[in-house]
């Protein structure tokens, strides 16, 4: 499987267990939801900002988004 569509299932995984919606975390991105709705999909690759802004929001490490054992 492609990094980009992990980091996509993870993304949406986290974002679940916080109990927030597409919406919501793409507003704290200052985007539309449609936009980042591709984050999660895979379709567009996230960079580093976002990765640490995401990790921070959803308390999850950059290896959980990736999908790195400990």
């Amino acid at each position: 499987m492609e990094i980009a569509k992990i980091v996509g299932e993870n993304l949406r995984a986290a974002r679940k267990a916080k109990g927030l919606t597409q919406k919501e975390i793409a507003e704290m991105l200052g985007k539309y939801q449609p936009d980042y709705s591709e984050y999660e999909t895979g379709k567009i690759e996230l960079d580093y900002a976002k990765i640490v802004f995401l990790c921070e929001k959803l308390d999850i490490t950059p290896s959980d988004l990736f999908g790195w054992e400990s």
